[in-house]
């Protein structure tokens, strides 16, 4: 997404001669929430291995373990919960920046655009310009602009954000993934005092039986 963004931001400023300053806010908002998501992996997967299997049962022994332990995966889940609505926010954003630069890769791709023969004419795309961009830097023309704005940015953006949706897509699984495990890690140990008195109910027993056993 950085990459993408990067290229879009020179795009307009080498071919349109524009200068989209908020851009910069967005890029620094990516990396924030790449750092983010990266240190929120490592967290959930330290409380993932904590909880589950054989650690879960020494680690959650005690009262107060068992209550930190429903606390974490508790706000784990919120955090998650509200992460994947954000992502699935960011796809669609990349969904539709993908279906734009798609319009512009099928755009270059004409054969009197090639040939340099017809400009470029994003008219009908006057809604991502400035008010008050005139009509002809609405049109990309000459040989030097087409063939920047073709193979130097369009394609690059265009692979930049194919990658950038079905990583994002692999991101919302990825969290759907973990919260299914954080409430299944969750339902575990609330129950695990409860299963740990059957099991010693269970122990007593068997060795009341054994005991009446030897007895007779």
């Amino acid at each position: 997404m950085y990459r993408g963004a990067t290229l879009a931001v020179l795009m307009f400023s080498d071919v349109f001669k524009m200068q989209l300053f908020w851009v910069d806010a967005v890029k620094m908002t990516f990396v924030i929430i790449g750092a983010c998501m990266g240190a929120l992996g490592l967290m959930i997967l330290t409380v993932g291995c904590l909880a589950t299997g054989a650690t879960r049962h020494k680690v959650y022994r005690a009262w107060r373990s068992r209550v930190g332990g429903r606390i974490s995966c508790a706000i784990f889940m919120c955090i998650t919960y509200i992460l994947q609505l954000v992502w699935i926010m960011i796809f669609c954003f990349l969904v539709i920046a993908t279906f734009l630069f798609t319009i512009f890769w099928k755009m270059c791709a004409n054969e009197r655009v090639a040939t340099f023969q017809d400009c470029i004419d994003f008219t009908q795309f006057y809604f991502m310009f400035p008010q008050g961009t005139t009509q002809d830097r609405m049109k990309v023309c000459g040989e030097q602009n087409v063939k920047a704005f073709c193979k130097d940015y369009t394609e690059k953006v265009e692979v930049m954000f194919i990658l950038a949706t079905v990583a994002s897509i692999l991101v919302i699984l990825s969290l759907v993934h973990y919260l299914m495990c954080l409430a299944a890690n969750y339902a575990h140990i609330r129950d695990h005092e409860k299963f740990q008195e059957l099991q010693d109910l269970q122990m007593l027993s068997d060795h009341d039986m054994l005991a009446g056993k030897d007895r007779f």
